[in-house]
């Protein structure tokens, strides 16, 4: 072996051993997170208790997203509806009580987004995990509806029709009996592609090759825990057996069989665990910012190569009885659609801006009049005239005025409306504030404050890096990519030094040193 590569080799092992040992913690994180992420059905019924959680994840004023809406009936019945599920309060707020009989064990079961209540349809609850039926003696029952992906974004009533909105078709129904499937009119100059946000996303989940994809981006995990424990085993097994068991034929062999698992899952999954961790590090800022708003033409045959241009897009939805046209907000923004629904139409008014995250809100308060909410504020938008008025600066906006971060500092969650002179909304981490009127909304109950968080939660935010928040502060945000970055330094180091050293070698004791 020449000098030049024995130079290169010791280069190796430093950058190899070293990074790896930190790294190798975080990727079992990683790895096990990225697991029940693929499979949140699987996992709903897991929950898990906020008071083993860092203080920023405890419930405090109606806040963390705590509260999705409510819908008043009358003076004395009043549901609020959110995280935890559905209760039962009255106008005056002097009553509270749980109201989710029925839903099945775990909090993302019983998370609702959206309530309504029709005379032939009764009480009706959209969910994550589909569209629910009240039934005054069994209490919540869910609805078979005639969709793949059934979980609901928003549901509204046009006269005695109800509105159920999935992330891909609008559902109209009367009884809850039959439904009418809708797939939306494509939009005027509409092109067949997707951000490179989306596409980096269902790639980097496996999912843009639909479930095979998914096992196999698990598949990738398991080999990153087995590469993490074995690489840990090969580190710290030496230091924890004493020097003169070290000669023993059981020492060797475990070390042996343990490196050579650890090298050929190395070799094997290298690069495809390395292409993950790139796809998972254009997911989150600083490599976000320059794709975020990036389109590209969507691939033929993936999962995103589908007929209905509005898959998974859908958000809230609005009949709005003075224009007789639904206002239908979107990931791509709103528009408006006519009764027939044959014709999806931008407005001809300036839209008020909306996070990437999506609308959160949409309330009616006029005949034309709109309070929208998103993490990028809340605007009252006048769908006639254009007229927008930012609420939280309290004054107009302009449609050419440069909006700042794409994040607001009211970065609303969820609106609270009983009449337009008692309206609140819920900013995402400060809680509940007052839109109008002086009233207090009513002091969050211990039984809210005690809702666990579901596991598929707590594993978006130990993927993410935002579980270390407490710890690292502002500079969380570089937990991805830095360690994205210490995995690629690893994968490749560890690479080259397999190529190099355990390649077709014999088992001779000059090998063995040179992999100690």
């Amino acid at each position: 072996m020449n000098k030049y590569k024995l130079r290169w080799i010791k280069r190796f092992k430093v950058w190899h051993k070293w990074p790896a040992i930190i790294i190798s913690f975080l990727a079992l994180l990683f790895a096990a997170s990225g697991i029940v992420l693929n499979h949140r059905p699987l996992f709903s019924n897991t929950n898990i208790s906020r008071k083993i959680l860092p203080t920023g994840y405890t419930y405090e004023n109606w806040n963390l997203d705590t509260i999705k809406g409510n819908l008043v009936l009358s003076q004395d019945t009043v549901f609020i509806y959110g995280k935890g599920g559905v209760y039962l309060s009255d106008k005056n707020f002097s009553t509270f009580n749980e109201f989710n009989k029925g839903f099945e064990q775990g909090v993302d079961n019983r998370s609702v987004v959206a309530m309504q209540y029709t005379y032939q349809a009764g009480l009706i609850a959209g969910a994550l995990s589909g569209l629910f039926g009240f039934d005054g003696q069994k209490g919540w029952y869910k609805i078979d509806l005639p969709v793949t992906n059934q979980r609901i974004t928003d549901v509204a009533v046009k006269e005695d029709t109800l509105l159920v909105l999935t992330r891909d078709y609008l559902l109209k129904t009367v009884d809850l009996k039959s439904f009418e499937k809708h797939q939306l009119p494509a939009p005027f100059n509409y092109k067949k592609e997707t951000s490179w946000f989306k596409f980096l996303w269902n790639l980097h989940s496996g999912e843009l090759f639909g479930m095979v994809g998914k096992l196999f981006v698990d598949l990738l995990g398991i080999v990153v825990i087995i590469l993490s424990i074995t690489g840990l085993i090969h580190f710290f097994y030496p230091k924890i057996i004493k020097k003169e068991n070290q000669k023993s034929k059981i020492y060797r062999a475990i070390k042996n069989t343990n490196l050579r698992w650890h090298n050929v899952l190395g070799y094997i999954g290298a690069l495809f665990v390395l292409s993950n961790a790139l796809t998972g590090m254009f997911l989150r800022p600083p490599l976000l910012i320059p794709i975020a708003n990036a389109k590209m033409g969507i691939i033929p045959y993936t999962s995103l190569d589908n007929l209905n241009p509005w898959q998974d897009k859908l958000r809230k939805i609005v009949w709005n009885a003075s224009l007789q046209k639904y206002v239908i907000s979107t990931s791509d923004g709103f528009y408006f659609a006519n009764e027939q629904l044959k014709q999806m139409e931008t407005p001809k008014v300036p839209e008020p801006p909306v996070s990437v995250m999506g609308c959160n809100a949409l309330q009616q308060v006029d005949k034309n009049e709109y309070l929208v909410g998103s993490f990028s504020g809340l605007f009252s938008w006048n769908v006639n005239s254009g007229a927008i008025y930012n609420m939280g600066s309290r004054e107009p906006w302009q449609a050419t005025a440069k909006t700042g971060r794409p994040i607001s500092d009211h970065m609303v969650s969820s609106l609270v409306y009983l009449d337009n002179a008692n309206i609140w909304y819920s900013d995402y981490n400060k809680g509940i504030t007052p839109i109008s009127g002086e009233r207090d909304f009513l002091a969050m109950p211990q039984v809210v404050a005690d809702t666990p968080m579901s596991l598929w939660n707590l594993g978006l935010e130990i993927h993410t890096g935002r579980i270390f928040e407490w710890l690292l502060g502002p500079f969380y945000i570089l937990y991805v990519p830095l360690s994205g970055l210490s995995m690629l330094v690893v994968l490749v180091s560890g690479f080259f030094l397999w190529f190099w050293i355990h390649r077709g070698k014999p088992k001779s004791k000059k090998v063995k040193n040179e992999s100690e």
